[in-house]
């Protein structure tokens, strides 16, 4: 294996640089059987989603066949539930050293947060869109399973002489497997039922008091109460509102090719090299009130703001923009998709967006927001297409999210690697050396 791969960069920064404290230190006991050690585990895992593998079984067969791998294992290969173990013990600090790798870039000349490039992707959640079910139709399937339940139990009571003969020396009553299925379905299905009716009357709540709130408002401003009375909120959820029993926080997304069930991933890249500086998930199809987050996700990561950020019309809106004006950022966002919008859509959105519609027309061809096209994007493509990650592995928006964190952090490694200064900050480091340091 060349000296130049990147492996070895992954192992000289676990060992040299990266502070894993936080993972060495659930290790203080010495009782049990002696556990692989946290920075070889570490380096594995970062170097396997660098490589894009992301699953627990494929990590552990290329331990015993690629040269890279072993290297990092020192030879001795760990089964894969050790592998999957570790990496959901360690979920949120291995999501921690997101920043750690940032700060490495920086410190290589890699971000210079001149123009920082801002956009969404929608990734697979680990769960089947199909196993999604709405309101509706729970409220239907409800009752006819309880009344086939219902059935089944009248009719066993009813034949327990027939059954005796049967089933022998068995009771005659146990529950067959058919009806134990429809049994944890039902008890699923009203689970789910009762969540989203939850989640409904908590919205309602929430939007009685807004309206509550903007009437004493009104009034004590001398304005007069408004003589319609307001159609109180819906206290039951809508018939199409769905919910998914394998990854409940999972959402419905649509995208170029369809819809699927997932999440939609954020991330800040700067222009200079295709760093991540900033990253973010959320379940919502759309990217509004995601600008301002990643913006100040950059400052709370490095420490200082981005001079200028672009992002696609997703982005767009009044308050966005004037967040970024009030935190003295240039913004080129996009504010519409139409190449020759009528008149009435030339007017729409507030003073900022109208300013910057207008700034975008005259700088044509010359407009920086052109950037964004060749800083996000590619990032993007190069995560979901040359490294295949297009579906977390992991379900339930926490865990999703720091899945998130730790292939941003891989990306960065890669990018990393590659450039030509990694060597005034990584001390060389020999074949021999490995993990012991000789």
């Amino acid at each position: 294996m060349a000296e130049d791969h990147p492996s070895w960069l992954i192992v000289s920064l676990v060992r040299e640089r990266l502070d894993l404290n936080e993972i060495a230190g659930c290790y203080a006991s010495g009782l049990g059987q002696p556990p692989f050690h946290p920075q070889m585990m570490t380096g594995l895992l970062l170097h396997s989603y660098a490589s894009g593998l992301y699953s627990s079984r494929r990590i552990a067969r290329a331990t015993v066949e690629r040269a890279d791998f072993m290297m990092i294992m020192a030879g001795d290969p760990p089964d894969f539930r050790t592998i999957s173990d570790f990496r959901k013990r360690h979920l949120k600090a291995l999501a921690g050293l997101f920043v750690q790798v940032l700060k490495l870039a920086e410190k290589a000349g890699l971000v210079k947060l001149g123009h920082v490039a801002l956009d969404g992707t929608k990734i697979k959640a680990n769960a089947s869109k199909h196993k999604a079910m709405s309101y509706e139709r729970m409220k239907k399937r409800e009752a006819e399973l309880q009344a086939e339940v219902d059935r089944w139990l009248v009719a066993a009571e009813a034949a327990d002489a027939e059954e005796d003969k049967l089933y022998g020396r068995k009771r005659g009553d146990e529950m067959p497997y058919w009806m134990a299925d429809k049994q944890r379905r039902l008890e699923k299905i009203r689970e789910a039922k009762a969540e989203l009716e939850a989640e409904a009357k908590a919205a309602a709540a929430e939007e009685t008091r807004r309206r509550e709130e903007a009437e004493k408002k009104c009034i004590a401003e001398g304005g007069k109460k408004n003589g319609k009375t307001p159609t109180p909120p819906q206290q039951e959820p809508e018939g199409k509102t769905q919910r998914n029993f394998t990854d409940p926080e999972s959402r419905v997304l649509l995208t170029k090719d369809g819809y699927i069930q997932g999440y939609n991933a954020q991330a800040a890249v700067d222009a200079e090299a295709q760093i991540i500086v900033a990253h973010g998930l959320t379940q919502s199809m759309s990217d509004q009130d995601q600008l301002v987050a990643l913006v100040d996700g950059i400052k709370k990561n490095l420490a200082r703001k981005p001079k200028e950020a672009s992002a696609d019309a997703g982005y767009c809106s009044e308050a966005d923009l004037g967040a970024l004006a009030a935190r003295g950022i240039g913004a080129c966002i996009a504010t519409g998709w139409a190449k020759h919008p009528a008149e009435a859509e030339r007017k729409r959105g507030g003073p900022l967006t109208q300013a910057m519609r207008d700034r975008l027309k005259r700088a044509g061809r010359r407009s920086r927001y052109r950037f964004r096209k060749q800083a996000v994007e590619p990032v993007f493509g190069q995560i979901e297409q040359a490294r295949g990650c297009i579906q977390f592995l992991l379900r339930g928006f926490d865990k999703a999210k720091a899945e998130w964190a730790l292939i941003c952090t891989a990306h960065n490694l890669r990018k990393l690697a590659r450039a030509t200064e990694r060597a005034i900050f990584i001390p060389p480091l020999t074949p021999k050396a490995i993990w012991t340091g000789s």
